[in-house]
């Protein structure tokens, strides 16, 4: 299945929107999309993930990114991560660093 990661600004949150396989081939646009919304200078930054199915440890390393370039005033909301994209992220220990929830308001 193709990727994607599309972005969506509303009010000061950031929202991106990944669907597919997100690996090695594909970290790099899911990168520039984090850096565009960095620099809309986000309060939040939310992560719809309920449509992501696989999630390598490419795509962790841009969450990590994320992490870094949106600063630590910046909260990360990870939604409706599950199966192999919330288990990638539990073994990393990255899920400690993120809020995970199940839906968004």
């Amino acid at each position: 299945m193709a990727f994607s990661a599309n972005l969506e600004m509303t009010g000061s949150e950031a929202r991106i929107t990944l669907e597919g396989e997100l690996d090695a081939a594909v970290a790099d646009q899911f990168r520039q999309t984090v850096e565009r919304a960095a620099q809309e200078k986000p309060q939040k930054l939310v992560l719809f993930m309920d449509k992501l199915q696989f999630m390598a440890s490419a795509g962790l390393r841009v969450l990590v990114f994320a992490k870094q370039r949106m600063g630590r005033d910046v909260a990360i909301y990870v939604i409706g991560a599950t199966g192999p994209v919330l288990n990638t992220m539990q073994m990393s220990g990255f899920h400690q660093a993120v809020y995970l929830q199940e839906s968004y308001p």
